[in-house]
């Protein structure tokens, strides 16, 4: 054995993560001290100090049994009232509160009373567990699902409450209980199993010498399949090779009574032989009815509820494909049932056991014979004739009856059975197997009855008559069976067309969706269109609660909803036609990724209609591409949400290193001088104190201006911006921006271009000033001393433009539009690189705010820069526009 199967048996052998360990005290019948040896298992484990509660456990009065439960904590039980009846209920949402570590639950297979969360108590213990808590608990095993047929057999009882036989082959342990069944009768006398009227009623029906032996010895057997599990993981973990699993099972059904029974035998053989298992329906487009089709789907829920693998193919020939599939898997055993006996079956080769035995090679063949009920009359089939296709088969004959006596003065005899021959293919098209014989059989007799000489008689005096009748009747028989054949494969492909064009139309939908919103609205849109089915999406709204993203007038019952946050909660589907809440009308299907749901999918019948398995099949289908959708959007929002972190990373990291540095800047130049002036006083010559002074007033200029770039900025970005417009003339503006400015410009040549008879502006004016005293702020930086930097101000058609042009080094054009992006500064020369980088990013959103625009060009000469503010022109008021004529 490799060095990984080795760690694999060794990983096995430890209990999942977070998951609880299964003991399960398992017994021939009630009685043998289940109960009692779970309870003393308990006492050793309190002794160890392990924190218990006995969940439910039930004593039926024996006083043995009650003094071991009586040390020991106990949850109170739920009661409910159900039809006049006060029940009791274990309280599972009691006991997950408490997290113990270990609770005692007993009768693993019981029926839970109506209304609960789950249909049995071998789910809630499987949610206990999920919890991470170790459970304690008892079973009969006439309570297993694949031994129910046999258990029948040999009591003459109908055991209702089952469980699925891989419960109990996950358990960490298994402890057989024995009893010989001569004590166990001698319990029941005693009454202590039952009081005395119900004992010897059960000794009557079911606790017989030969029914205790019986059960006795399947309880042994499954302890034995068990105990061979458990030595063949042992044997794994010493590195030695275990025994080997030969081959697989394959299971073959149809939608007959003996579908179930043929299932729960399959199950035994697989895990007597240590075989993995699959059930196989073959789809040769045979129309089946609805009982049928309800036997099929419910064996095949039995199939997966004892663990097997369930698989539907569609052919045309059942035992080729089963033999086919059967080499594909590499399985060495199939197990059929016997065929019901037709005659046309024996005429044309046998039923599906027979072909497999002649047609199969190297393969096990193991037939499951029809189960015999004398005490029950034989049922006629269920299924009911389509008298339209009979009629139609009459009505075909009628018809090619009229046109070969029309034909016939024309054609020779052979010739007019071709009429007949298109008559049956007709039929075999728009209907089946059934109506086409019924046309060949009707065409037949019609034939032989008007055109055989002698014409109106049944007899025939020719031999070669005899056989054109003969040969007619069996290329009818022919034509019309592989007519109906191809029908069928047609039918069946279509179906299968259906569902894959489903699955494309929904993934061409989903491909075009790009968050999660549109995924939801895809889906829901796709899915609406189903007549017979109300579908839904829900996903939470953040506060615990529902919302549907395709229906927002969705009203959920409190059952419904509770069915929703368990299929949420455990990542299992839940609701109408489950194990779990099934009391409400909705079928709820989580759409999961790997962290978990992203969204609930349900299902609800409307009114008269029924949820198919078909239907349900297409469902789980469909939620794969839908589940992926909805992992790519989240995906796509995460990336998104992390992209968006790292930008306000970078800009809270720019803005501080602005604020450490150009903040600071005018500030260490305003404390050098205000030390120099406190320190030296009147020692300065008065020159220089009014030069320091000027200084000191030009930094807190600068630093006022930095400061009231810093919150017009964050104005703009919250939208708290408001715009107090008023009429101003634009050489106000620019006259005003100048003046703030005489300091800075005084290095350079200022030219200033102002028209005469300037319309005006309809704006804020302290903004648009602001905006301009930027601009040439920004120009003036990155001037080269005693250059020239000019202002000018033009009227278009529609636009008022105030440019600012300099000769200072320029911006590429592969700069130009970075410039007005927050913290951008382009460092030319010494006198560049200065500055928050916030004035440009500024004056765009004071502009933008005004309806206007920003553009950059060349500047005086072909060299340095222009930016131009573009401000739209309104309309003049009337008082103003005459004043100015």
């Amino acid at each position: 054995m490799s060095d990984s199967g080795r760690a694999d048996a060794l990983l096995a052998d430890l209990p999942r993560e977070g998951r609880g360990r299964l003991k399960v005290f398992l017994g021939a019948a009630p009685g043998v001290g289940k109960t009692y040896a779970m309870l003393q298992a308990a006492h050793a484990q309190l002794r160890q100090g392990t924190r218990i509660i006995a969940g439910v456990v039930e004593t039926h009065g024996r006083a043995e049994t009650e003094a071991l439960l009586g040390g020991l904590p106990q949850q109170a039980l739920l009661r409910s009232e159900y039809r006049g009846v006060t029940l009791e209920e274990m309280d599972l949402d009691g006991l997950l509160k408490a997290a113990p570590k270990l609770v005692l639950v007993d009768e693993l297979a019981h029926s839970n009373a109506p209304g609960s969360r789950h249909a049995k108590r071998w789910q809630d213990i499987q949610e206990l567990l999920a919890a991470g808590i170790d459970v304690y608990t008892t079973v009969n095993v006439q309570h297993l699902e694949s031994l129910n047929d046999q258990v029948r057999g040999i009591t003459g009882v109908q055991v209702r409450e089952t469980l699925p036989d891989w419960v109990l082959q996950e358990a960490y342990e298994l402890v057989l209980i024995d009893l010989p069944p001569r004590e166990l009768l001698e319990r029941l006398r005693e009454g202590k199993v039952y009081v005395p009227e119900q004992a010897r009623a059960a000794i009557d029906a079911f606790f017989t010498q030969t029914n205790l032996t019986a059960l006795r010895e399947l309880a042994m057997q499954t302890a034995a399949a068990q105990v061979d599990d458990d030595l063949a993981q042992g044997y794994r973990q010493l590195g030695q090779d275990a025994p080997a699993v030969r081959g697989r099972l394959l299971v073959g059904i149809d939608g007959d009574a003996q579908a179930e029974r043929l299932v729960r035998h399959a199950s035994r053989v697989a895990q007597r032989r240590h075989l993995p298992w699959s059930l196989v329906h073959v789809d040769n487009g045979r129309v089946l009815d609805e009982v049928a089709r309800m036997r099929l789907q419910n064996a095949q829920q039995l199939a997966e509820r004892l663990g097997g693998e369930v698989i539907l193919l569609r052919a045309g020939e059942v035992a080729k494909t089963l033999i086919q599939h059967a080499a594909e898997r590499r399985a060495s055993l199939v197990l059929v049932g016997q065929s019901r006996p037709r005659l046309r079956r024996r005429l044309f080769g046998g039923g599906l056991a027979a072909r497999l035995l002649r047609d199969a090679h190297g393969l096990e063949i193991n037939v499951l014979d029809s189960e015999a009920r004398a005490d029950q009359p034989v049922a006629r089939s269920a299924r009911q004739l389509v008298w339209f296709d009979y009629a139609l088969a009459l009505i075909a004959t009628v018809l090619a009856s009229c046109l070969a006596k029309a034909v016939a003065e024309f054609l020779a005899l052979p010739n007019i059975s071709l009429v007949f021959l298109a008559a049956v293919l007709l039929v075999a098209v728009r209907s089946s197997l059934g109506p086409a014989l019924a046309c060949a059989a009707l065409s037949f007799l019609a034939y032989d009855y008007l055109f055989i000489p002698p014409t109106f008689s049944l007899s025939i005096q020719r031999e070669e008559d005899v056989l054109t009748l003969l040969f007619f009747l069996l290329m009818a028989a022919l034509t019309g069976n592989l007519a109906a054949r191809q029908r069928r494969q047609l039918q069946a492909l279509r179906d299968t067309q259906e569902e894959t064009s489903e699955l494309l139309d929904l993934s061409r939908k989903l491909t075009a969706a790009t968050d999660r919103q549109a995924v939801l609205s895809a889906a829901a849109q796709h899915l609406g269109g189903w007549q017979e089915l109300q579908v839904c999406l829900l996903e939470r709204d953040g506060q615990g609660g529902w919302k549907s993203a395709s229906d927002g007038s969705l009203q959920l019952s409190e059952p419904e909803r509770a069915a929703a946050d368990w299929a949420w909660q455990h990542d299992q589907a839940a609701g109408h036609g489950t194990g779990t809440l099934p009391s409400g009308r909705w079928w709820w299907w989580p759409l999961s990724a790997e962290e978990g749901p992203l969204a609930l999918l349900g299902v609800c019948p409307r009114d008269g209609q029924a949820f198919t398995a078909q239907r349900r099949r297409l469902l789980t289908a469909l939620s794969q591409p839908l589940a992926q959708a909805l992992a790519r959007a989240q995906l796509a929002e995460e990336l998104e949400a992390a992209r968006l972190h790292g930008e306000t990373e970078q800009l809270r990291s720019a803005l501080l290193a602005s604020v450490s540095h150009d903040l600071r800047t005018p500030l260490t130049a305003m404390r050098g001088s205000i030390d120099s002036l406190l320190a030296l006083g009147e020692a300065i010559p008065r020159e220089d104190r009014i030069e320091l002074l000027e200084g000191t007033r030009d930094e807190a200029e600068r630093l006022d201006r930095y400061i009231q770039n810093l919150l017009d900025m964050t104005r703009l970005g919250h939208g708290a911006l408001k715009l107090a417009r008023d009429w101003v003339s634009p050489g106000d503006i620019v006259g005003s921006a100048l003046n703030r400015l005489r300091a800075v410009l005084a290095p350079l040549q200022m030219m200033t271009r102002l028209p005469q008879d300037l319309p005006l502006l309809y704006v804020h004016a302290a903004l648009i000033e602001q905006a301009l005293v930027n601009v040439l702020e920004n120009a003036a930086r990155f001037s080269p001393v005693h250059g020239r930097l000019a202002v000018e101000v033009a009227v278009g058609d529609s636009e008022v433009s105030f440019a600012v042009s300099d000769e200072g080094p320029g911006i590429p054009e592969a700069e130009r539009a970075k410039i007005f992006d927050m913290f951008y500064t382009a460092a030319r020369g010494d006198r560049g690189g200065q500055g928050t980088g916030l004035g440009l990013a500024i004056c765009q959103g004071m502009v933008g705010a005004h309806g206007g625009r920003i553009s950059v060009a060349e500047g005086i000469d072909g060299r340095g820069t222009c930016i131009t503010l573009h401000l739209p022109l309104p309309t003049q008021p009337e008082d103003e526009t005459e004043s100015h004529s």
